[in-house]
């Protein structure tokens, strides 16, 4: 992706850009992306992949990894999701061969081919994208005898190294020195450092747009939209609410493997909906609020929000849970029921709280946190310990929103997983008071107590190196 907001001494407007290469005598080297095609050409390759569904499942799952930490970082990303997409989609390549006379006649930067039309103006292709997805575009572009200097998919040394380290190579320092080089990324300063008319430019026409953008899957708009660079799904739900709905019913599970996995099923199902609230949550904002918190990735609008798919996956995967969770059983009819009534209220109760004021809202939250962390219950069954545990993550989520919508910026954060130990250990003692002290003396608690340990060691020790005794406290005043 390209840093267009970042600020170069390169930078020339459009119109410069073209001035330039006009009065431009030498090597004229142009990148491709966003600049002489505007928009992205590995994005636009591997949106070709079909069937569109399972290559997404298999971007996401790359992303989830992130197996480039191994091979140079971030750069080398798009190494893996194309050869990926090439391994497993094969007929993708052909497919892409088909498509880029079309997408080079709707995505041509004119102005800039205009001027390149001008007699002894060849230019020199200089992009990171692939040989093998650039060549054809750049065919169908018009420019059949252009050069190419684009990355190899067979090494991961071309997109680590860089830009300049590929022209150098191909071209040699001489031609690199003497040249034009126009390019809308600051990531290509290097290159531009080195030649001897270096061009930044951002085209207004260009639009980066992620592949396979436009197939819904549940999950994509809370960490691509809502919550963007936070893995929300593995830190917010599954080391927070499945954990505890694994933690809280594993041990009355018939078959515990495929307890888990059916509950990881109707987590899906679950999220499918709830994430809807948050598409309707900021919607709402955009609509009517004066002062909308919405991450530029709303405006941008980088995901699918469909809004029966959502239904779909929902009671797709709720069906699948049903039948792992009552397995070797077979599954009775009020089940269903009972789990598609738990959708309908989330999704009711979520759409009432995004249409209340502010202040209304403190008090609604506390049920969508309910469930969140007890929806399941309709299915599953859960000990007395269970219930604690459930409650007191339910009142940790809610006491930070409270502090925040009361408290404002002014407040301290509030150290969640500490309340929420703290909370579990006050009501398991009640519990223990009120059914005596076997209600605490099971496995269920003591895994528990240690996941809520584990969560807040970082917060529980810091609590304890703050604490300080003020009858020890030197009250006498300095000299």
């Amino acid at each position: 992706m390209k840093y267009a907001d970042v600020v170069t001494p390169h930078d020339v407007s459009p119109e410069a850009a073209i001035g330039a290469i006009l009065a431009h005598v030498g090597p004229v080297l142009l990148d491709l992306d966003e600049t002489l095609y505007l928009r992205n050409s590995t994005e636009d390759f591997i949106d070709s992949a079909r069937p569109r569904l399972p290559a997404l499942l298999l971007m996401r799952t790359l992303d989830v990894i992130e197996p480039w930490r191994w091979t140079g970082g971030e750069a080398t990303r798009d190494v893996w999701r194309v050869r990926l997409i090439s391994i497993c989609f094969p007929w993708t390549g052909n497919r892409w061969k088909n498509r880029v006379a079309g997408l080079a006649k709707n995505f041509a930067n004119l102005r800039l081919m205009a001027a390149l039309k001008t007699p002894g103006t060849m230019p020199i292709i200089a992009t990171a994208g692939f040989q093998p997805i650039v060549a054809p575009l750049v065919a169908a572009l018009g420019l059949p005898q252009a050069q190419i200097v684009a990355a190899r998919l067979s090494t991961f040394a071309d997109r680590r190294d860089g830009k300049l380290h590929l022209a150098v190579g191909a071209l040699g320092d001489d031609t690199v020195r003497r040249a034009l080089v126009l390019t809308d990324s600051a990531q290509d300063l290097t290159l531009l450092n080195a030649c001897a008319r270096p061009l930044r430019t951002v085209w207004p026409e260009a639009r980066y747009r992620r592949a396979l953008s436009g197939v819904y899957m549940p999950g994509q708009y809370l960490t691509q939209v809502k919550r963007p660079g936070q893995r929300y799904i593995v830190r917010g739900i599954l080391q927070e609410d499945f954990a505890f709905w694994v933690l809280a019913s594993i041990a009355l599970a018939a078959v515990p493997v495929l307890h888990v996995l059916g509950l990881l099923f109707l987590l899906v199902s679950f999220w499918a909906i709830y994430e809807r609230g948050y598409v309707d949550n900021d919607r709402i904002a955009a609509r009517f609020e004066v002062d909308p918190k919405l991450s530029q990735e709303f405006l941008d609008s980088p995901v699918a929000t469909p809004r029966w798919q959502p239904w779909i996956w929902a009671f797709a995967c709720g069906a699948i849970a049903i039948v792992l969770l009552r397995w070797p059983a077979t599954p009775v009819p009020e089940d269903f029921a009972a789990w598609a009534a738990v959708l309908l209220a989330t999704h009711g109760w979520f759409t009432l709280y995004n249409r209340f004021d502010k202040g209304t809202r403190i008090w609604m939250f506390a049920g969508l946190q309910f469930a969140r962390s007890a929806a399941f219950v309709a299915l599953v069954p859960i000990g007395p310990i269970g219930a604690v545990a459930l409650g007191a993550h339910i009142l940790a989520k809610w006491v930070p929103y409270c502090v925040y919508r009361l408290g404002g910026k002014d407040w301290p954060e509030a150290p969640f997983h500490l309340i929420r130990l703290l909370f579990f250990v006050v009501l398991a003692l009640l519990l223990e008071f009120s059914l005596g002290l076997s209600a605490l003396m099971s496995g269920t608690a003591l895994a528990l107590l240690a996941w809520n340990l584990y969560r807040a060691r970082q917060e529980l020790a810091a609590a304890l190196t703050a604490g300080r005794r003020l009858d020890r406290t030197d009250r006498r005043p300095p000299p």
